[in-house]
Order: structure tokens, then C-alpha cells, then sequence
């Protein structure tokens, strides 16, 4: 049975709700997960695990900075054992723009950060206008509107693909 260690860093839930479904399907497999917010966890307690899935979500095309500095201060303890990132941002809603290697913002984090995780990911993410303030309600819907997207402010827009997910926690519980 693998201990694994699951971190995330959301900013309106959607990288918590991917990471939860994560950890479901992986407990169905006989894994021990611990799942901890990445800005609360104790790195001491990094060697506790056979492996780590960090999941992050995205605002205004970046990375919170507990993940960079997470990852930037356990890089060496990373790199020793099988890791799993992956990024939620509504541009992964479009085809050309959700994998890994056509990603812009996980291309541009993992550069900035110099860490090549085992495994990547890149998950769509929600929009949900009336959760946000009203700053955000119109630069996302700017930005909505700029690349082609829901405009709606009344709406919340799912983007996730759940069977994305899934398959990406199977090849997660492979490693």
C-alpha cells in the first residue's frame, strides 16, 4: 500500500474538488492519502510518503506563490521519488490548450520553478460569477469575452472533463 501525500492550492475550489475526486479513486486502489493545502503543510513530514501529487489552480495566469516556494525549497526531495502536478485554468477549456505540452501556464511554472515532475496534468477549471467580488466578476468576464468564452453573470460554467481527471489518477496510482 503507497503513502501518498496529496497537496493543493485552489482559489475557488475547483483544484480542491479535482484533488478530492483524485483521492477517491486512489483510496478504491488501496493507497493511504493524506491530502493537506500546500501553504499548511509541514515539509519535515515530506519523507512520510512514497509519492506526491501537487494540484494548483490558476489566477490571472498564476501559480499561488506557496507552490513555487513549496516546491522550490523541496525540489531535491521531489525529484526522489514518483511526483504528479497538475494546473487548473479556464484556457485548458480550449482543445488546443489542455495538455501538458500545449499548456501555457503549466509550461511557463514548470520552467520558472526548474522541476520536472514524473507525471503532468492540465484540467480545465469552473467559473462561477456570482461567487466572485466584483473586480473579478468583470475582469474574468473580460477575459471570458476576449477568448470566446461565457459571459454570463448570473452563470457558473463547468469546464472540468471528470473522465480527464479519472484517467489522470490511474496513471497517478501506476507511478
Amino acid at each position: 500500500m503507497a503513502k501518498t501525500l496529496i497537496l493543493y492550492s485552489t482559489t475557488d475550489g475547483q483544484a480542491l474538488r479535482i484533488c478530492e475526486r483524485i483521492q477517491e479513486q486512489l483510496e478504491q486502489q488501496d493507497n493511504q492519502i493524506e491530502m493537506h493545502e500546500i501553504s499548511e503543510f509541514n515539509a519535515e513530514d515530506l519523507g512520510n510518503f512514497d509519492k506526491v501529487l501537487i494540484g494548483a489552480s490558476i489566477r490571472y495566469g498564476k501559480h499561488n506563490k506557496w507552490v513555487h516556494k513549496f516546491i522550490r525549497e523541496n525540489k531535491a526531495r521531489l525529484e526522489a521519488m514518483p511526483t504528479a502536478f497538475f494546473t487548473v485554468n479556464a484556457v485548458a477549456r480550449k482543445e488546443e490548450k489542455n495538455t501538458p505540452d500545449t499548456n501555457p501556464y503549466i509550461i511557463k511554472f514548470l520552467r520558472k520553478v526548474d522541476w520536472a515532475p514524473t507525471l503532468k496534468g492540465v484540467f480545465s477549471g469552473r467559473i462561477i460569477y456570482p461567487k466572485y467580488g466584483p473586480f473579478d466578476r468583470h475582469i474574468i468576464r473580460f477575459i471570458m469575452w476576449m477568448t470566446k468564452g461565457p459571459t454570463d453573470l448570473s452563470g457558473t460554467f463547468e469546464f472540468t472533463k471528470w473522465d480527464k481527471v479519472e484517467e489522470f489518477a490511474e496513471d497517478f496510482n501506476k507511478l
